[in-house]
């Protein structure tokens, strides 16, 4: 199945739109598939700061509890709260209403270094 290719990719699932120096932050229908049903997803609060490279907050699932990372330093600016009740909707709807946070950046050039869609298939494929 192929992923948006309007999004930079992690190895460890996360993916990054960027809209200006806005970046919605979320994990790819892969991880949540292979997660199963998710049942829970924590998630910093606005203001919160974020940093590249560090753990943001976690979903856990019936299968397992994993970690969400950012690849960028930025200032969580609005967290999809629609998760609170409903976390199914990272399972049914990965890359656009299972979204989990928006951070505002200066610096988005770690993206750079990140997979595209295509390279994301490859390596998930």
């Amino acid at each position: 199945m192929a992923v948006p290719n309007d999004r930079k990719y992690l190895k460890s699932h996360e993916w990054f739109k960027v809209e200006g120096r806005t970046v919605t932050i979320g994990i790819t229908k892969f991880a949540a598939d292979e997660l199963t049903d998710i049942t829970y997803v924590q998630l910093p609060a606005v203001g919160k700061r974020v940093s590249a490279g560090q753990s943001f907050g976690e979903v856990e699932s019936v299968k397992a509890t994993s970690e969400l990372y950012s690849a960028l330093d930025g200032t969580v600016t609005a967290v999809n709260t629609a998760l609170s009740d409903a976390p199914e909707l990272v399972n049914q709807d990965a890359f656009d209403r299972g979204w989990m946070i928006r951070i505002e950046c200066d610096n988005l050039a770690p993206l750079d270094g990140l997979m595209d869609g295509p390279a994301y298939d490859r390596a998930t494929g």
